[in-house]
């Protein structure tokens, strides 16, 4: 080979490798991606489940643990058949397209960017789980099960799909430059509003306001906590859709918020009451994970320690002011904890994100967005926008199932009997 062959096939590797290799898998952000799907999966089944299933009353339990079984299984296949498509088709700025219904075009060689597009389909499957399994909270103990399994049927491709695909999905809110590494907006401020609409909707439950309704079953509350703590590394860190640095730090973060959202409540708790309790211990843990979660990519360790103090001081009295104050029986405490920490995050990825806090410093704002009045500016319309699409679609939704089924809330009857006997003719416990 002479030295102008050689310098021409030079020339030639340099211009071409850049596109070859994006158009190469990633063996170990495949295998970063694989994990974190599995344990994003593990924070529903049996993470929530447990959590939320200690949390109610005995003859409860069971309703709880099988509504948030039976909706991984419904959304699974709505994700497949055509939810994957409305949130990451092409579309317009406000939904996607039908060109990937029944996952048309993707095979197992098919990827986006450097994973295999069906991982990033599975991945995002089990945000579009949790999600509506979150607002079980909000009706817990009073829906039927035929209503639940309709409404969160419509509701993850009538609300959650269009909000993911503007966010996510190359939508207005993406190109605003809005900040949600993964979720606040996505998941927590739609749970948290939706569960509210649903609250206010139904009616309190058989007591509320006139005697404590306590957890039956803290052991289990706290052990699903514990798997939602460890589920949360694969929620942020698997967001960066890389084993790379951005994972490592977002992993990190996410753990020091939720250390601190612990903690911060815990302290407020005991010195208001003169005891901490587990429950206030592990709320606090969920305040600071649902907190971070918008902002886990963009900020330092030191803005993570802040924005999870901040989530257990006002998560804390936020959740106080909607049951003793409004006199809403939002059973789970879904928007207190999920929808005020998300809008919370969402806002504070706005300022942490700054590069010029010092010690606070994060990692700079989006492209076009160039102060951080711009950026914080950017959160506030996400924040609105989502708010309020997500409570005027719920409403329509739960008053339609609620002609399809009869009505959406059990008998007294049946929720002085308990769901677990009268839904589904079995008992959580013998």
């Amino acid at each position: 080979m002479n030295k102008r062959t050689s310098l021409w096939v030079l020339l030639c590797l340099l211009f071409t490798s850049t596109p070859l290799l994006a158009d190469e898998l990633n063996g170990a952000n495949t295998a970063w991606i694989l994990t974190s799907t599995a344990l994003v999966l593990f924070m529903t089944l049996p993470g929530l489940a447990l959590f939320y299933g200690g949390l109610v009353s005995k003859k409860n339990v069971l309703s709880v643990l099988m509504q948030c079984f039976a909706i991984a299984g419904i959304v699974s296949i709505l994700w497949m058949l055509v939810g994957y498509s409305l949130a990451f088709g092409e579309g317009n700025s406000f939904i996607g397209d039908f060109s990937k219904v029944f996952m048309n075009g993707i095979g197992r060689e098919t990827l986006s960017g450097d994973i295999p597009e069906s991982l990033l389909a599975i991945f995002q499957m089990t945000f579009a789980i949790i999600t509506p399994a979150l607002i079980i909270g909000g009706f817990a103990e009073r829906m039927k099960f035929s209503s639940v399994l309709l409404f969160s049927s419509i509701w993850v491709l009538v609300v959650y799909a269009p909000i993911c695909h503007w966010v996510w999905g190359g939508g207005w809110l993406a190109d605003r430059g809005v900040y949600d590494f993964a979720g606040g907006i996505v998941v927590h401020i739609t749970a948290g509003v939706a569960a509210l609409v649903a609250a206010i909707m139904l009616g309190p439950r058989r007591g509320f306001g006139t005697a404590a309704i306590m957890p039956h079953n803290m052991t289990m509350t706290i052990t699903g906590a514990a798997m939602l703590w460890v589920g949360w590394f694969g929620f942020n860190g698997g967001s960066a859709l890389a084993a790379n640095g951005d994972a490592a730090m977002a992993i990190f973060v996410t753990h020091i918020s939720a250390a601190a959202g612990a903690m911060t409540w815990m302290f407020i708790e005991w010195l208001k009451h003169g005891k901490p309790s587990a429950l206030g211990a592990v709320t606090g843990m969920v305040a600071g994970l649902g907190t971070i979660t918008p902002a886990s990519g963009f900020v330092s360790p030191g803005g993570g320690l802040v924005i999870g103090i901040l989530a257990g001081v006002i998560c804390f009295y936020a959740t106080n002011y909607i049951k003793h104050v409004l006199k809403i029986d939002d059973s789970l405490d879904v928007f207190p904890v999920h929808g005020v920490g998300g809008i919370l995050g969402t806002l504070c990825a706005g300022i942490f994100s700054a590069t010029s806090l010092g010690v606070l410093s994060g990692y700079g704002f989006a492209d076009g967005n160039e102060t951080m009045g711009a950026q914080f500016s950017a959160q506030l319309i996400g924040v609105v926008a989502t708010i309020a699409y997500t409570a005027v679609a719920t409403f329509i939704i739960l008053k339609l199932v609620g002609l399809m089924t009869g009505g959406l809330r059990v008998s007294e009857e049946d929720e002085m009997q308990g769901l677990d006997i009268s839904g589904h003719n079995e008992r959580g416990y013998e």
